[in-house]
């Protein structure tokens, strides 16, 4: 396996695959034996088109034997070169500017919020004791989760409580637009469902950020009849939901898809935000399944994608303001987003967005920020360089 190596001002690398990796590119196994000296911890996001879970295993049982990683598979990545999908990357954090430990989580009935929320809070408490960077920068949290699992809201809140004041953000594992089985990795165990918490700390300047770019029209629809466990909507306005869905944003409802849902995405109102409630499927007998929780009685407003690259850009120039620049970027990017900027023809804008920001990631099937799962959004940690105090001292 061939891949390509970029390696970042703070010392982290990325290993990617590329359609021009296979002649010019270095051996995978080879390059990431090289690099796993000086990291920390590998991050690995991967298309289950282009590799299994169980050659993930092997790969870095052979490469990179005493390297702790989790890694999951993806709706598309985020490489160097932009946006692209059928691929694998291996982010390498370095030991000098990070120090991350993670663990699996499991919510079930067995156990109360609170209980739940007091097994993050002990694992937050052992991390910020057993690490050595709390005076020189601070800490925040990643969980990636299983997609296809429904449970993200009840997961993000979870985290958030028991996290308390620490950041968290991240992403839902993806499996192309297939919505099968998603797949999550921690140190050599491929999961099944579940979590996965990282807790990082970092002194290098960073910033957890979110962006979206929706406005509501005055188009309202209430759900009236649902399965919330299922995240399935078979009633809006008391009539079938994909109909009614296909008349208010005027198409045939036998022409509905992934491409119209990211077109025309329904939010609700949550005190003065507006939260994405995404379609991922329609069903044959005209119900529609959302990627977000969804329940009877929540009114939901038509939303208008707009201006994707534009808010983009604005909040990534505001970032590299706040931190004199941006080393790179973990990003976790909607799939909803992909396809609609390939629907309006931004796609190649959007790549050379993120590429010259540096933002490596990948496609999800929903976002974690703070205590909500989103939807169309992008969501991310962005980096900025040592300072001159950390570089004398290294």
């Amino acid at each position: 396996m061939r891949c390509h190596r970029v390696h970042y001002e703070c010392g982290a690398v990325c290993l990617y695959t590329a359609d021009e990796a296979v002649e010019k590119g270095e051996d995978m196994a080879s390059a990431l034996s090289d690099a796993a000296a000086e990291a920390a911890f590998a991050l690995i996001h991967f298309s289950k088109s282009m590799i299994e879970p169980e050659e993930i295993v092997g790969l870095m049982a052979e490469a990179a034997p005493n390297l702790s990683y989790a890694a999951c598979s993806t709706a598309g990545e985020l490489t160097p070169l932009g946006v692209t999908e059928g691929q694998l990357i291996v982010i390498l954090l370095p030991k000098r500017h990070f120090h991350v430990e993670a663990a699996p989580m499991t919510f079930d009935q067995t156990k109360s919020l609170s209980e739940s929320a007091e097994d993050v809070a002990a694992f937050r408490r052992q991390f910020l004791a057993g690490q050595e960077m709390s005076d020189k920068g601070q800490s925040f949290a990643l969980c990636i989760t299983d997609g296809m699992s429904f449970d993200e809201e009840t997961v993000a809140a979870t985290l958030h409580w028991g996290l308390e004041d620490m950041p968290l953000l991240g992403g839902s594992a993806g499996d192309g637009l297939d919505f099968s089985k998603t797949c999550l990795i921690l140190n050599g165990e491929i999961l099944r469902g579940g979590t996965i918490l990282l807790l990082i700390a970092s002194d290098l300047p960073h910033q957890v950020f979110k962006t979206e770019n929706f406005v509501p029209t005055k188009e309202r629809l209430v759900v009236t009849r649902s399965d919330p466990a299922r995240r399935i909507v078979y009633e809006l306005n008391a009539e079938n939901a994909a109909e009614v869905y296909a008349e208010i944003i005027g198409v045939d409802p036998q022409s509905l898809s992934p491409m119209t849902f990211a077109s025309h995405p329904l939010v609700v109102r949550i005190g003065n935000e507006l939260y994405c409630r995404s379609i991922q499927k329609v069903n044959d007998d005209g119900s529609l399944s959302f990627f977000c929780a969804i329940d009877d009685g929540i009114v939901l407003t038509v939303a208008e994608p707009t201006g994707m690259a534009r808010s983009t850009e604005t909040t990534l120039d505001s970032i590299r303001s706040s931190l004199g620049t941006i080393d790179f970027v973990l990003g976790f990017d909607c799939v909803l987003r992909r396809i609609d900027a390939r629907n309006r023809q931004i796609t190649q804008k959007i790549s050379h967005l993120y590429a010259e920001n540096h933002v490596i990631g990948f496609n999800t099937y929903g976002e974690q920020y703070r205590s909500m799962h989103l939807n169309q959004t992008l969501t991310g940690v962005a980096f900025g360089l040592p300072t001159e105090k950390d570089q004398a001292t290294q």
